[in-house]
């Protein structure tokens, strides 16, 4: 839906909580509710990152939403998002300022073109260190690691292989786990 040509973060805070929006590269975007099995699929990354990160007292995980502000026509609510220890005070009352550690996007079919196509772009522009887009149709999992300002494919599985993070220490995620008996 789009209502004027170009938005700002000003605009998308005038919006009610909890409307349905991001703002991605000035146009304000409307994300549906995600499906059961996406959420489900979600939950079991987000219990995987908390024992890696935060049970290790290593950081902080948060799941959607928490509105990621990148910069003036960019405010995303990310699937799952890690700020490790050292960028902790990127977190505030407001939500994430600037860009976290780890994101991680579980693709629908309603967000599958903005999460491979313009917030991956962004995510990298602005500094993400590391990126997984996680596919349940195809039962993939993809991750991107920043280098220079550029992703470069770090590890990627499908069906029954495992992918692993280059941030987190002994986080690994066999995907016939993730993917098994989702409803």
């Amino acid at each position: 839906m789009k209502l004027k040509e170009k938005h700002t973060v000003k605009d998308y805070e005038a919006l009610p909580e909890g409307s349905p929006y991001q703002l991605i590269e000035g146009e304000l975007v409307l994300s549906p509710a995600p499906s059961p099995w996406h959420q489900e699929v979600l939950k079991k990354i987000f219990i995987k990152f908390f024992e890696a990160v935060e049970k290790k007292g290593r950081g902080k995980v948060l799941f959607s939403p928490v509105d990621v502000y990148l910069d003036e026509e960019n405010a995303f609510q990310p699937d799952l998002v890690v700020l490790l220890k050292e960028s902790r005070d990127r977190l505030t009352e407001k939500g994430i300022e600037g860009a976290p550690d780890v994101v991680v996007e579980v693709l629908s079919p309603s967000t599958a073109y903005y999460d491979l196509r313009k917030k991956k772009e962004v995510y990298e522009r602005k500094g993400v260190k590391e990126y997984w887009i996680v596919d349940p149709e195809m039962e993939e999992v993809e991750v991107y690691i920043n280098e220079g300002g550029n992703f470069r494919l770090f590890s990627r599985a499908r069906i029954k292989g495992k992918v692993k993070s280059s941030l987190i220490k002994d986080l690994e995620i066999d995907l016939s786990e993730l993917f098994k008996e989702v409803l």
